[in-house]
C-alpha cells in the first residue's frame, strides 16, 4: 500500500542545515517551474511555514475532493498525515478520473512517512476483522453497519465497502449514523469512540446503548453478551491524543477566569467536554463559528495548538484562548517540515520521487465505494 522506504538521512541532512527563508525560496521555485501539475495540499494543523506554501489548505478530506477535482493536477503533495494521502491516492485515481486523463496516474507524495496518526493506528484491520468475527458469534453481522471516520487507514475504509458500510467526517457523523440505521439496527464505529458517542447521544442513544470494544481484551472486546445483544452503537477504544486531553476542569476554569467565554470544541474531545461546551463541531465548523462571531466575543477553543494559535492571528477582534494548560499540538503532524517538504519537492522536479503513497487496486476500489456512500448522504 505503501512505498515504505525511509527517507535516506544523508538525502535529508543538508536540508535540515538550510535556514527557513533557503528552504522556502526552493520551494517557491519548484512550484514556479511544476505550475498547475503540482498541487501542495495543507492540513489546518500544520505549521504556519508549511501552511504559506499550500495551493489549498481545508480538512484531510476536503482537501482529497478539491485536488481530485483539478483537470491539471498530476502529482499531488499532502501535508498532512497517512491516511489522508491514501485517501487522496483514491479519489485521484478513482476510475473516471484515469479515463479522462487516458489511463495516467496522479503521484501522491507524502514528505515524510513517519507521519502517522495515532488514532488510526489504534485500529488494524485484523482486529476489526477479529472484532466482526467476535460480534457475529452474538448478534447477525448482516444487521450492523461498519462506519470507519474518515481518520483511518484505506484497509479499514475497504472493510466498510465490503460489508456495507461507510465512511464518515466529524461534520457529516449525525447523518451518516442516520442513514445507517435506516438500514440496520446496529452501528459499529471505529477507530474513535468520542465522535462516535458524542454523535449518537445527541441522536437520544444513551451510554448503556453504546459499549465500547476494547481489542486487547479476550472477550469480546471487555463485554459480556448481553451487552453486545442491547447495543446500538458498538464504539471501538480508540481516541485521539489530542482532543483527548482537553478535560471538564479545564472549562471549569476557564468559565470561572473569563465572565462570558463561550467554549467551542471538537467532538472527538471527551463527553464530559462535549457536554459542557456551548457548541461542539468539525474543524470547518470552529473556524467558521469565529469567522462570523462579533468582534470581542471570548472563546476558549479545544483543537489543536497550531489551528488555535492561526485563528488567534487570523482574528485579532476577539479574544481567543486555548482551552488547556497543556500544549497539545498534532505531534505527527508537526513531523513535516520544511526540510521534508523541500526535498520532497526537489527529488519530484529532479524525476525521482520519494514517499509516494499508492493504495492498491482492490483496496481502493472497495475504499471508493465506502466513500461513495458518504456522498450520496445529505
Amino acid at each position: 500500500m505503501l512505498t515504505l522506504s525511509p527517507p535516506p538521512a544523508l538525502a535529508l541532512k543538508p536540508y535540515k542545515s538550510l535556514s527557513n527563508e533557503e528552504l522556502a525560496e526552493r520551494i517557491e521555485a519548484v512550484r514556479r517551474e511544476m505550475g498547475s501539475r503540482l498541487m501542495i495540499l495543507g492540513h489546518h494543523y500544520q505549521q504556519d511555514e508549511v501552511i504559506a506554501h499550500s495551493d489549498l489548505r481545508g480538512d484531510s478530506y476536503q482537501l482529497s475532493q478539491m485536488a481530485a477535482s483539478s483537470r491539471d493536477c498530476r502529482f499531488i503533495v499532502f501535508c498532512g498525515v497517512h491516511f489522508m494521502a491514501e485517501t487522496a491516492d483514491i479519489l485521484a485515481n478513482r476510475p473516471e478520473k484515469l479515463a479522462e486523463r487516458g489511463g495516467e496516474r496522479v503521484t501522491v507524495i507524502l514528505p515524510d512517512l513517519a507521519a502517522g496518526c495515532s488514532m488510526a493506528d489504534m485500529a488494524g484491520i485484523d482486529q476489526v476483522e477479529g472484532a466482526w468475527a467476535d460480534l457475529g458469534e452474538i448478534i447477525d453481522t448482516s444487521d450492523i453497519t461498519p462506519v470507519t471516520y474518515i481518520n483511518s487507514a484505506a484497509s479499514l475504509k475497504a472493510f466498510c465497502g465490503r460489508h456495507g458500510g461507510i465512511v464518515c467526517t466529524s461534520s457529516n457523523a449525525k447523518a451518516v449514523l442516520q442513514w445507517s440505521f435506516q438500514r440496520t439496527s446496529r452501528v459499529f464505529f471505529f477507530p474513535d469512540q468520542h465522535l462516535g458517542r458524542n454523535t449518537a447521544l445527541k441522536m437520544g442513544i444513551t451510554n448503556e446503548q453504546m459499549p465500547v470494544f476494547d481489542p486487547y481484551e479476550s472477550e469480546l472486546g471487555g463485554n459480556n453478551p448481553e451487552a453486545i445483544t442491547a447495543s446500538r452503537v458498538v464504539l471501538w477504544k480508540g481516541h485521539c491524543s489530542v482532543h483527548q486531553m482537553f478535560r471538564k476542569e479545564h472549562v471549569e476554569q476557564f468559565r470561572k477566569k473569563f465572565p462570558g467565554i463561550k467554549i467551542l470544541v471538537h467532538p472527538e474531545c471527551p463527553q464530559e467536554v462535549n457536554d459542557l461546551a456551548d457548541i461542539s463541531g468539525s474543524t470547518s465548523k470552529i473556524m467558521k463559528t469565529v469567522e462570523e462571531a462579533p468582534p470581542g466575543t471570548k472563546w476558549a477553543i479545544g483543537t489543536e495548538l497550531h489551528l488555535v494559535n492561526r485563528l488567534k492571528k487570523e482574528h485579532p477582534e476577539q479574544e481567543i484562548h486555548f482551552l488547556s494548560p497543556v500544549v497539545c499540538m498534532c505531534a505527527t503532524m508537526y513531523r513535516i517540515d520544511l526540510a521534508h517538504l523541500c526535498w520532497s519537492l526537489e527529488s519530484l522536479a529532479a524525476g525521482d520521487p520519494v514517499n509516494t503513497i499508492k493504495v492498491d487496486e482492490e483496496t481502493a476500489r472497495q475504499s471508493l465505494a465506502a466513500l461513495e456512500r458518504m456522498l450520496e448522504v445529505k
